[in-house]
């Protein structure tokens, strides 16, 4: 059984889909201390998420880097928008400032009106092509021998070289998403990680099968899983708190002039999950999808609701179908990660070491018997 990684994710400010934004876009002091929250809390990495709003990820994870000596860091990069020489000398330095702590998730975008924010016009099928041709670029300056030429649909460089190169060897993993065709086809090429959003456990089997079969046989991909867990003393209580939740995200919609509801997102992600919440509210037993409704699908937005105990069994059910990666984060992000430290990841890593613990002696008790 592969190891488990949980991820968590930092913000410059303070923010969330229950309350509006407060104070300045950029707070190194919020960023601090939620990153010392995570590293406290258990957490393997944090994740700086892209927002053609928002403050720069590599500077946000530089500062993280700062203060926090021993979490990982996962930073979310749209391709399109630095060139691919550029972007992997800047991977590369930000990997030696880390201390090899870095890893690169790479989000090809899948909303036309959102690209078009940073003046990108690309279509969907074109971005995932390119989002292909920026992965050969940066691999390529991170392991080139010598100045290369590349010419091709997207980059036409010549004799390009990097001075600086990662940390880690060959390169920094690489994590990569997406539910589309296109999609897939770029994982198969170039992630060491695909990351799937929370679905229920038939849905995410499914998909882990499309993706394998995709995959080249002399390749081997880990899998992320996404989650925003609800905790409670008890069950009837962690459920109190969700529906607390949808009521908080549905004022905050309304007070920002919308009807109460986002509709669901072009990207084939967020329709996957609008799909989910209109099969029915609660999945899987406590997989409750209702959040994914008011939202859009937009991001992660399904949730896991019960107990720590209640919580991390229904988690690690998922680690079964090959998950080895979980990208969480609350709903109150901050109170959330101390929550979700206290409780939930001692309580994850003691439930899998004891399935670990048994499966050995079932196999070692299996060799005995032959």
């Amino acid at each position: 059984m592969s190891s488990l990684h949980v991820t968590g994710m930092i913000w410059a400010q303070p923010t969330s889909d229950l309350e509006a934004a407060s104070g300045e876009a950029f707070q190194p002091a919020h960023i601090e201390a939620l990153t010392r929250a995570h590293e406290d809390g258990g957490f393997d990495r944090v994740l700086a998420g892209y927002w053609t709003n928002a403050p720069d990820g590599f500077l946000v994870l530089a500062h993280a880097a700062a203060v926090a000596k021993k979490i990982q860091f996962l930073l979310a990069h749209r391709p399109g928008f630095v060139a691919p020489t550029l972007a992997a000398r800047k991977l590369a330095t930000l990997d030696q400032l880390t201390g090899g702590r870095l890893a690169l998730h790479v989000i090809s975008g899948g909303e036309d009106a959102d690209q078009r924010k940073d003046g990108d016009h690309a279509d969907h099928a074109a971005r995932y092509r390119r989002t292909d041709e920026f992965l050969d670029v940066i691999r390529r300056v991170w392991t080139a021998e010598k100045p290369f030429d590349h010419a091709g649909e997207f980059y036409n460089i010549q004799q390009a070289w990097s001075d600086i190169r990662t940390a880690q060897k060959p390169h920094l993993p690489i994590f990569f998403g997406g539910a589309s065709d296109s999609a897939l086809k770029v994982a198969a090429r170039h992630a060491d990680v695909y990351a799937l959003f929370g679905e229920p456990l038939a849905d995410t089997a499914a998909m882990l099968d499309r993706v394998r079969a995709s995959v080249p046989s002399d390749r081997r991909l880990a899998f992320s899983w996404s989650n925003r867990p609800i905790l409670g003393a008890t069950e009837k209580q962690a459920w109190e708190y969700a529906h607390h939740i949808r009521a908080r995200a549905i004022a905050k919609l309304q007070q920002s002039g919308s009807a109460g509801l986002i509709a669901a997102g072009q990207a084939v992600n967020s329709q996957r999950l609008v799909g989910l919440s209109q099969r029915g509210e609660v999945l899987d037993e406590r997989l409750w999808t209702a959040m994914a409704g008011v939202l859009g699908g937009r991001g992660n937005s399904t949730a896991l609701v019960g107990t720590a105990e209640q919580v991390a069994r229904s988690m690690l059910r998922y680690r079964k179908l090959g998950v080895s990666h979980y990208i969480i984060r609350g709903w109150d992000p901050l109170p959330d990660v101390i929550g979700y430290g206290r409780e939930l990841i001692p309580l994850l890593h003691e439930l899998a070491a004891a399935e670990d613990v048994g499966r050995v002696s079932i196999a070692s008790a299996a060799v005995a018997a032959e």
